[in-house]
Parts: C-alpha cells; structure tokens; sequence
C-alpha cells in the first residue's frame, strides 16, 4: 500500500484561484489549490500541498512536504512542522474555551497565545487544537489524533501518542509520550497523565495518571477492576432480590428468638 501511494504524483503549481498575498514566503515545489488564502507573513516550506479552499493565516507557518487537505484552517501565528498530514475541515489555532462570569453574563478571556505541530503529525477530519490562552498548545512529534478529536487552550500532547475519534482533552492538561485513547475518551484540566498511559473506549479521567496505567470506565479504574465490577453491575438485580430475601427471613428468624 505503501508503494502504492508513493506512485501518486504529487501536485504542484499555484492556481490562478489562490490568493497568496505578496507578503506570504512560498518554498520550492508547493502546490496551492483553487480558492486557498495565504496571507501575509506567511510561510509554506518546500513540496507541502495546500488544497482547495485552506486558509492559512497572517504569520503562520506550514513545514516541508506537509499535505493540507481542503478546508484546512490555520489560525494566525500558529505553526506546523514538517511532513504535517491535516485532513479536511481540521482548524488548529482556534480560540480556546476561556471565559470568566459576570452578573450578566461571560466576558470572554483573550487566547493571545498559539497552537503549535511539531514534525511528522497527522490531524483528522474535523479535529480542533485550540490555541493557547498565553504561551503555546502543543502536539509533539509523531503524534496521530483521528476524526473529531478535541484539544484544548495549553494542553501538551507527547511524542507518539495516539487519540482515537470523538475523545477530548480539557485545557491545561499535559499527557505523556506513547499513551493511546481509545474513542469517546475524556480527560479533565489541569492534570498529568503519565507516558505509556492506555485507555479503554468512552474511559472519563479526572485525576492525574502515573506512567503504565491501564484504565477504564467512569471515573476511571484499572481495567482488570472494572471487569471485576461489570459482572457485578451485571448481576445486580439477582444480588438484589437475594438480600431483600435474606433479609425478610432475617427479620422472621429475630420474631422467632423474640417469643421465647
């Protein structure tokens, strides 16, 4: 398959339905699509293709032999690494979810920071990495998020880990090198999850997580316990009946003893 997809030409050329401002730096080799904005500031690194309908914003940068499918946005300032793969409709640099109470309402906090790709990352469809409140988001090397997957203002994601579909990680979390979440995973802010960390499908984590840990359920628990708990949850009713039982022979055998 490998093989196969290297057999692919790579596109090139800039449309004449671009708008690439005068501003912007454009490497060598690099292909942008109809109706894609580059705008100023700018820079796309050599070979990266940029398709139809992206936007990359005022002093962004796009790395080397990166592919940005259609309807990418990048948000001002925010910077990609190199051999980058974000699939249609993924936005990184969006603002983060800050915003502070008033009697009246909420009065919205300014997300001045950024949202930063290190090399070799791959974005699915639809997935958001928020910029920063101050200082920078960040998605380490190697790092594979898939479809709708969300990633909060200040949240550091390891080198190498893996988040599967519809999970979302809440801000100012820092998660370890190597971990793997399965779907439907929720993190809380503010806490550490350590290198190596697994997590089963649809697993809610509001504290921290030393390094190895395999959890599951909500709140989360180490997986063999929750298996433990499941046959248990799942003969709940029969256990039910069993003490209602016991206790209606209970409360006859204490008649009994109370008449002599």
């Amino acid at each position: 398959m490998s093989l196969y997809a290297s057999m692919k030409p790579a596109k090139t050329g800039i449309s004449s339905l671009a708008s690439v401002s005068e501003k912007a730096r454009i490497g060598n080799n690099v292909y942008i699509g109809p109706f894609s904005v580059i705008e100023d500031g700018a820079v796309i690194g050599d070979n990266t293709q940029i398709y139809p309908l992206v936007t990359i914003g005022e002093g962004a940068t796009v790395g080397s032999d990166c592919i940005l499918y259609p309807h990418v946005t990048v948000y001002y300032g925010c910077k990609i690494g190199n051999r980058c793969i974000l699939h249609a409709g993924s936005v990184v640099g969006a603002d983060g979810f800050g915003f502070a109470p008033t009697p009246t309402g909420y009065n919205k906090i300014p997300q001045i920071g950024i949202a930063e790709l290190e090399d070799d990352v791959e974005i699915g469809a639809n997935t958001c990495i928020d910029r920063s409140t101050m200082g920078r988001t960040i998605v380490r090397k190697g790092v594979k998020l898939d479809n709708l997957v969300q990633v909060a203002h200040n949240v550091e994601v390891g080198s190498n880990t893996v988040i599967s579909a519809q999970s979302g990680i809440a801000g100012s979390t820092k998660v370890g090198s190597w971990c793997m979440f399965g779907g439907q995973s929720g993190i809380s802010g503010h806490i550490t999850i350590g290198n190596k960390v697994n997590l089963a499908a649809k697993t809610g984590v509001i504290s921290s997580v030393e390094d190895g840990a395999t959890l599951m359920g909500y709140p989360a628990i180490g997986y063999r316990n929750f298996l433990r708990s499941s046959l248990i949850y799942r003969d709940l009713p029969e256990l039910s009946k069993t003490v209602r039982q016991l206790e209606k022979e209970i409360e006859e055998l204490k008649a009994r003893l109370g008449d002599r």
